[in-house]
């Protein structure tokens, strides 16, 4: 996947990453992808979906804080999440990321950060997404999901299918009754650790969603591929799997007619919507994960 690895390395030049965050134009167009700038931008977001039928998942923008006062200020926030979708009439359901919660200052002062949330979030019936990032913070964040899981409940992670190692993380997650969001995975890996090719990516996303469907507790198959949708539509069918046994998850902005149609289909969708000002590195992970992103990016940008 070249393309996707060029975009991912720039990504991380600084130069771009100035230009594309002070352009009116790039600014513009990430709100596609991004609710807004402001949690009340984004629980509007969730009320207009909830109307068409759709579920949400909230995500406050930001990654790799450099102190433990910001990883505590967005603790808080997310705790501010919780009590404002409850009290908007939605269900309380969000997506972390650990290094947002200060692992990389700290494994214990994150460990009690996210402990806190999730345990707000058990108390009122809700569920907090422990996301995953690249492959260096894997194994901690399985641990820290496993423990906080079996005291609390109401957690769960994210396992990428083009980790060689995902079908053994997700026997163990099965066993304990974690609930899995299976996605492709959109970071830069190196070969040894990740399948490149993505013939490879989808194959074992599909094996480790067969897994998931069958033995999985509430599994999300997270997808825009319409072509895997369809291979799990005829699993679910052939396996007769109950429909409110598992739900579909899609990304905010992204193939509307796709979720349309699963709506009406009778499929749980639920979107991922996230918010905030730290939008650039979320924002070319998306365009790292579909050409046609990248094309509609390039396309406006370059507009009179």
């Amino acid at each position: 996947m070249p393309l996707r690895r060029t975009i991912l390395y720039l990504s991380r030049h600084k130069a771009l990453r100035n230009w594309v965050e002070t352009s009116p134009s790039a600014r513009r167009l990430s709100s596609r992808f991004v609710a807004g700038s402001r949690l009340v931008d984004a629980l509007e977001v969730c009320r207009k979906i909830r109307a068409d039928g759709i579920t949400a998942t909230l995500d406050y923008l930001g990654e790799n804080v450099k102190s433990l006062d910001e990883a505590a200020a967005c603790r808080d926030m997310y705790l501010r999440m919780l009590d404002a979708m409850q009290n908007a009439g939605v269900e309380p359901n969000v997506s972390i990321k650990l290094t947002q919660f200060g692992i990389d200052l700290s494994e214990s002062a994150c460990g009690e950060n996210v402990a806190a949330l999730v345990k707000a979030a058990a108390a009122i019936g809700g569920f907090v997404r422990i996301d995953m990032e690249s492959s260096q913070y894997t194994d901690r964040t399985l641990a820290l999901v496993t423990r906080l899981h079996r005291e609390y409940g109401a957690c769960g992670t994210v396992i990428q299918a083009y980790l060689r190692r995902s079908a053994e993380d997700i026997a163990r997650l099965e066993t304990e009754r974690i609930r899995v969001r299976l996605c492709k995975g959109a970071y830069l890996e190196p070969p040894e650790i990740a399948f490149d090719a993505k013939a490879q990516v989808d194959r074992n996303y599909l094996d480790l969603a067969r897994s998931l469907l069958t033995t999985g507790e509430y599994p999300a198959i997270a997808t825009h591929d319409e072509q895997i949708i369809g291979t799990v539509e005829n699993f679910v069918t052939s396996k007769v799997v109950p429909p409110n046994r598992f739900e579909f998850q899609m990304l905010y902005g992204i193939r509307r007619d796709l979720q349309r149609r699963l709506v009406q289909e009778g499929y749980r969708l639920r979107l991922y919507i996230p918010f905030g000002e730290a939008w650039y590195p979320y924002f070319m992970r998306r365009l790292a994960e579909r050409p046609a992103n990248l094309l509609f990016f390039i396309r406006h940008l370059l507009r009179p």
